[in-house]
């Protein structure tokens, strides 16, 4: 059932339109004029607003503007019996999502509605799945290298700066990445990931940069590549480190032209990407053993973020083991354990090669093979 409000000066129309709406078991809201309307859409949450134009005290697109510039969720379906196509026009371009003209047909009315509280629905879901994925990829710690962390990635994320995330196996640098990405002016548009380590250097740079029809022997389509799907979003080449040489001085150029050419093809492309690596390795001493460019290391590290590792911070894997039990409960649809302070001494004891990665499995490991409670024997039998 959805929301409805009618804002319309006309109270026959508005009878027969919340007849139409409640048989559809709708729950309608009514209001005789633009202020009184514009009261209720900000008290309540609706899914749609049906909103008469030519209406005392303020007006429909009054109406309509004032609740997107204050940022009022419900789509608008606007009305009107002087309906002209400059009216239709101004009114979309102000966010309508339809304008309809009096007297009604029925038919158009109804698809209409349909499919305005259909993009609500759409909307809504989307706005829940941004909140999972937000809580899932939390940034989870307080101690003072996580939180220096936290700090870098709010000045930087806003600026289309490059930035080069270092930090061992497991410390969460993709973490990182879609971090800096979600608070930028690009979160509305891609976050490209490219594993440099697990694609064959033969295959990297049409991975990267897209190929031509028959360009080599499998090349039986055109392709796009990574920089063409990230555009307007964030291309993040995780394991730069790994990347070959040859690919290493295409990517230079796609980084100081802003343009890509596809493997077995001459058209230059334009791409607007940002990039974002991370890596493992040392890159000073991959340059000195001639495995990394240098002019690229300092195209990709006009900022760098250190990740620490899991044993600089284990002030943090109390909250660290929190968020993977509450994850971890969820996932199983299973009640939630608690673990003993004993037991998370024991953890913070331990020496976390594999880091955070390495917490989660155990802490899952733990869940499973543990009674309600996680204790110091079950860490000292199962870690």
């Amino acid at each position: 059932m959805s929301k409805i409000l009618i804002i319309e000066d006309d109270q026959k129309i508005r009878a027969i339109l919340k007849e139409i709406l409640e048989e559809k078991d709708h729950d309608v809201e009514e209001a005789g004029d633009g202020q009184e309307g514009y009261k209720k859409l900000e008290q309540g949450q609706f899914d749609l607003c049906i909103c008469d134009i030519k209406m005392p005290k303020m007006d429909g697109l009054e109406v309509l503007e004032k609740a997107k510039e204050n940022g009022i969720g419900a789509n608008f379906i606007v009305i009107s019996a002087h309906g002209t196509i400059d009216v239709a026009v101004e009114a979309v371009k102000k966010g309508a999502f339809d304008f309809l003209q009096k007297p009604f047909d029925l038919g158009r009315l109804e698809i209409t509605l349909r499919n305005a509280l259909d993009k609500s629905s759409l909307v809504k879901e989307t706005k829940t799945l941004k909140k999972k994925i937000s809580r899932r990829f939390e940034m989870i710690g307080e101690s003072a290298p996580i939180v220096h962390v936290k700090e870098m990635i709010e000045k930087v994320a806003q600026t289309d700066a490059r930035v080069l995330v270092t930090g061992p196996n497991g410390s969460g640098k993709e973490l990182v990445s879609r971090w800096i990405h979600e608070k930028s002016k690009r979160a509305n548009g891609p976050l490209v990931e490219v594993n440099c380590a697990a694609i064959p250097s033969e295959l990297i740079e049409s991975e990267l940069f897209g190929h031509e029809k028959g360009s080599f022997t499998s090349a039986i389509k055109q392709r796009l590549g990574k920089f063409e799907l990230a555009e307007g979003g964030t291309l993040f080449l995780d394991e730069i480190g790994d990347m070959s040489l040859s690919a290493q001085a295409k990517v230079l150029r796609a980084l100081q032209e802003n343009k890509i050419t596809r493997v077995g093809g001459d058209k230059e492309i334009s791409v607007n990407v940002r990039v974002i690596a991370a890596t493992n390795k040392d890159l000073r001493k991959e340059i000195d053993a001639n495995q990394f460019r240098e002019d690229l290391y300092h195209r990709l590290s006009v900022i760098v973020i250190k990740v620490p590792a899991l044993n600089e911070r284990k002030e943090d894997i109390g909250l660290l083991s929190d968020k993977f039990l509450d994850d971890i409960a969820e996932e199983y649809g299973a009640r939630r354990k608690s673990i003993q302070p004993a037991a998370l001494e024991k953890l913070k004891e331990h020496n976390w090669t594999g880091n955070i990665r390495e917490l989660r499995n155990v802490i899952e490991r733990l869940v499973i093979m543990s009674g309600d409670e996680v204790t110091a024997a079950d860490v000292a039998k199962y870690l």
